[in-house]
């Protein structure tokens, strides 16, 4: 059976193509900087938003017309759609997709039930794999719906809640490894507080990472060699979460030992909400060599929480671009479209439409930054900025030859600093502007 009868497979046709079911500008098998855009760009569908997602929101139930589902969460209703899924990503062209457990299979009456539910669709999603040739990019479990985790997970104050996530966790990671996920995420839905008057921040975060340093001794212990990765956000629903952003990840990293066995998996919709930019998120982790993977989507600027809709902007994507390449690429990593079709949009094409627009603005991004890496414009501006650096006082400064005994004799000679230029910041933009007409 088919559920999606109307969509044939979607094809590239190119910029001038008027075909609303088609590809204008990813092009898969295209060589841009010497690997074809299916291997710069490692596109993954989520299976939660995509395949779960109702369209409700707070002020009404869901709206979407979704003939494969009939309400209930069953084992048979999940396995309806395993057929579902992989015939949207097979027509749509994306190599890899993206689960949560509770995503794919449902809860039993206890948690061995909840184990053999998922261990049921498990096998069809791996049939269906070799069957298509389509990967996991990476699993997680959903530590954050369920009643329970109302006080949060590894950092619940209830120690049974903190040793039902890690059953939770450890099942996820088996199922993950049999299917050949080549990352793992971490996400606190709820890993925070909302209160400090009831609340042991310090143990709760001792918790978090005794949490994460036994998933380590399991990753070890059963042999998964995939990348474990953290997702960063700020808020929401927690007033404030213990991974808030890409910096508050890495120092809490390094200070519980963890840096060798993580990267982070960033979000483009939670870096604004943490007050910053896509592409400041995305350097940050990439400076400090914890980039694994991205979440793409976008946030609307004029609603103060996470809306999770799919990238359009060329500028936001060229600058995601102009990072990934910059470090070489993502794998094992990718890019994933965590992101929802918008209420209105209910019929089950609107989700080609989306993916296909996602696609089309991250292979133009692609396209873009490679041009403006390889006209070396920006980077020749920035390496002359900091040219003061090179050589004289600024050479001796980060070769650590000088002292501030040596910097004040320095001064005292000089009588006061100088050579500052301009950043030309307007400038730079109009370049950038170049390149997206």
């Amino acid at each position: 059976m088919a559920y999606f009868p109307d969509v044939d497979k979607i094809r590239y046709e190119g910029p001038d193509s008027t075909n609303p079911l088609s590809f204008r500008h990813y092009n898969a098998d295209e060589k841009v900087d010497g690997k074809s855009m299916k291997e710069h760009l490692r596109f993954a569908v989520c299976w939660w938003h995509t395949f779960r997602g109702t369209g409700s929101d707070p002020f009404g139930p869901g709206c979407a017309v979704r003939p494969w589902e009939d309400g209930a969460d069953s084992v048979d209703m999940a396995a309806k759609r395993v057929k579902v899924a992989f015939e949207f990503m097979e027509k749509l062209g994306a190599p890899f997709y993206c689960f949560h457990d509770r995503d794919v299979a449902p809860e039993g009456k206890n948690l061995r039930e909840t184990n053999a539910n998922l261990d049921k669709i498990a096998k069809l999603m791996k049939g269906e794999q070799e069957r298509t040739g389509i990967k996991l990019l990476w699993g997680t479990a959903n530590l954050f719906s369920n009643r329970r985790y109302v006080h949060g997970a590894a950092t619940s104050c209830n120690a049974e809640v903190f040793a039902y996530a890690g059953a939770q966790v450890k099942k996820c990671l088996e199922v993950t490894k049999e299917l050949g996920g080549q990352n793992y995420v971490f996400w606190g839905g709820r890993e925070g507080y909302s209160n400090l008057y009831n609340t042991d921040l310090k143990r709760e975060l001792d918790h978090l990472a005794k949490f994460f340093h036994l998933a380590v001794d399991y990753r070890k212990k059963i042999g998964f060699t995939g990348q474990f990765l953290i997702e960063p956000k700020p808020k929401e629903p927690t007033v404030h979460q213990y991974d808030f952003d890409a910096a508050n990840v890495i120092a809490f990293l390094r200070g519980y030992g963890l840096t060798e066995h993580f990267k982070l998996n960033i979000e483009t919709n939670h870096a604004t909400l943490a007050g910053h930019t896509m592409m400041h998120e995305l350097a940050y982790a990439s400076i400090n060599g914890h980039l694994g993977s991205i979440d793409a989507n976008r946030g609307d600027l004029l609603l103060g929480w996470d809306t999770d809709q799919f990238p359009t902007d060329l500028y936001l994507t060229t600058q995601c671009m102009l990072v990934i390449l910059g470090q070489g690429g993502l794998a094992p990593g990718g890019v994933n479209f965590d992101a929802k079709v918008r209420r209105e949009s209910f019929e089950p094409v609107d989700l080609f439409h989306a993916h296909i627009g996602g696609m089309d603005a991250f292979a133009q991004g692609l396209r873009i930054a490679a041009k403006m890496r390889a006209d070396g414009l920006l980077s020749k501006f920035v390496k002359e900025r900091y040219g003061s650096w090179d050589g004289g006082i600024g050479q001796k400064i980060e070769k650590d030859q000088a002292t501030f005994e040596d910097l004040e004799k320095y001064m005292l000679e000089k009588g006061d600093a100088a050579g500052n230029v301009s950043g030309r910041q307007e400038m730079l933009e109009n370049i950038v502007n170049r390149y997206l007409r």
